[in-house]
């Protein structure tokens, strides 16, 4: 079974993700995708350097996020340029580590821009993580040291928190507990893999 998870930044997709793992999932992180693909000597690296400029490498030759984040999610055309980099490359990796899983795993796209991608259509199902705007907010801010102002530019960056409900065939809904969160996984589980 291939499972899409995903949703906004700071809606607790990483707890549910975790949990699914704990419940036997092979999860496929996207974010560590992500940085697969752009480690030191890689196509995608040298194609980041030639877009953005020396200034988003570090002194050792990797990647430096922050600068780099602070240009993309600053500039959406930026930002779509360093998508049309990374997306065939970390779908190419998704693809290889979901074979590698064999063909009775319960494989768990764990994706923010799952629906962005477009990647939701090939999925059997598709679980969004959902909370209100403010509480992604409240968590950028409080958990990540994040500024207002840039927690809702994060957000902004990403889409749509309706476009992404649209997309759901489960949702999670994430305004309680960690552990209200982690019993709304192992109910879904149950009933993705019991019937």
């Amino acid at each position: 079974m291939r499972l899409g998870l995903t949703g906004g930044i700071g809606s607790g997709k990483s707890t549910a993700s975790a949990r699914l793992r704990e419940l036997g999932a092979v999860v496929l992180d996207y974010d560590q995708l992500a940085r697969n693909v752009v480690e030191p000597g890689s196509d995608g690296l040298a194609a980041i350097a030639e877009r953005f400029g020396a200034g988003v490498l570090r002194a050792d030759g990797t990647l430096d996020r922050p600068a780099l984040g602070a240009i993309v999610f600053a500039d959406p055309a930026a930002l779509k340029d360093l998508e049309s980099i990374t997306h065939p490359a970390i779908r190419a990796l998704a693809a290889r580590r979901e074979h590698e899983a064999g063909p009775d795993a319960v494989v768990v796209h764990d994706n923010a821009l799952l629906v962005d991608m477009g990647a939701h259509r090939v999925m059997d199902a598709v679980v969004v993580v959902d909370v209100p705007v403010e509480t992604q907010v409240g968590r950028l801010v409080e958990h990540r040291g994040l500024t207002e102002a840039d927690a809702r530019a994060r957000i902004a960056a990403q889409l749509d928190r309706e476009e992404r409900l649209a997309a759901a065939d489960h949702v999670l809904d994430n305004t309680g507990t960690p552990d209200d969160l982690r019993a709304a996984v192992d109910a879904l589980w149950a009933s993705l893999t019991h019937s």
